[in-house]
This record gives C-alpha cells, structure tokens and sequence, in this order.
C-alpha cells in the first residue's frame, strides 16, 4: 500500500508523519509492503528541508527527517497513492476539493486510526513552541501505530473512509 501524508507547507506536520510511519513500518511490522511519502497542499517551502524545530523533535524522539524535502501536492498523487492521510480538517477540505472523484474516498485524518488520542486533529506546530513539536511526534506516533495495526488487520477496509464519502 502508497500512503502519503498531507499538511499544509509539507515542513513540520506531514513530514514528521512519513519519517515517523517508516520508522515504525520497518521496525513494528516488516511484514507489510508499505510505502510513504508526503506533500503539502500549498506550495510555500517546495523543495526546503523540514523545519529546524521538527527536525530537533523528531530527533529528540529517534527519527531522522533529514533527507526530507518539502514539495506540493499533485494531480499524479490522487492516481499514485492508495490512501491520502490528512493532518486536520482544513488539510482534508483542501484535499477533498482538489481530489477527483475517485479519490474521494481514499483520503482521511492520520488520527481516524488513533482513537484514543481523544483528537482527530495534529495542531499545526509552525508558531508554537518545542513542545507543540514534540506534541505532533507523539500523535503522529500513535495515528501510524493505528494504521499499522489497521494495516495487518484489513488493509482493503483501511483505505475506504468512514461513510464513504
């Protein structure tokens, strides 16, 4: 399965959730066949590393972001990718405008498959401090165990959404 993770900018959020999904694909379940990438819906840091303070946070938690560079989503993602996971509702309206038809129902929130995270937002961290940073690790941490877990278990039910639209 194609996962791509979706924020805005594609340099604190959504990058921070592809290095941290890798990570635990590799080391939580090696029997998958998954693959991650991210974008944001905007184009405003195309082609920058992740924010400094992400890098630090996601370092700080034993990941490393470092060969990331930020790029916008395109038409080629909606076709590539079997499952489009949106940092927040504003990311997932962006998407679900942008998306074709038959994409609709291939794009959720990274925190559907974290219910206990009692959110089904990852706050934007961009103005905030080292903690909301570290914040979004730990959430990112608990909505790609989610997937995974979801993964093993149903992986055709897992790119359906809820509802089905």
């Amino acid at each position: 399965m194609d996962i791509l993770f979706v924020c805005l900018g594609n340099i604190c959020r959504s990058p921070t959730a592809e290095g941290v999904f890798r990570a635990l694909a590799l080391r939580e379940a090696p029997e998958l066949v998954v693959t991650a990438d991210s974008a944001g819906t905007a184009g405003y840091h195309v082609g920058e590393p992740p924010d400094h303070r992400s890098l630090a946070a996601a370092r700080r938690h034993g990941y490393d972001l470092s060969a990331h560079r930020a790029r916008r989503i395109g038409p080629q993602d909606f076709a590539r990718f079997d499952l489009l996971l949106a940092m927040d509702a504003s990311n997932l309206a962006d998407l679900d405008a942008l998306a074709p038809r038959e994409a609709q129902g291939r794009i959720r929130l990274l925190l559907e498959f974290a219910p206990d995270a009692g959110r089904l937002d990852v706050p934007d961290p961009y103005y905030g401090t080292a903690p909301d940073f570290d914040l979004v690790v730990d959430l990112v941490e608990r909505g790609a165990r989610g997937l995974l877990a979801a993964l093993a278990s149903a992986p055709s039910v897992v790119a359906a959404r809820p509802g089905g639209g």
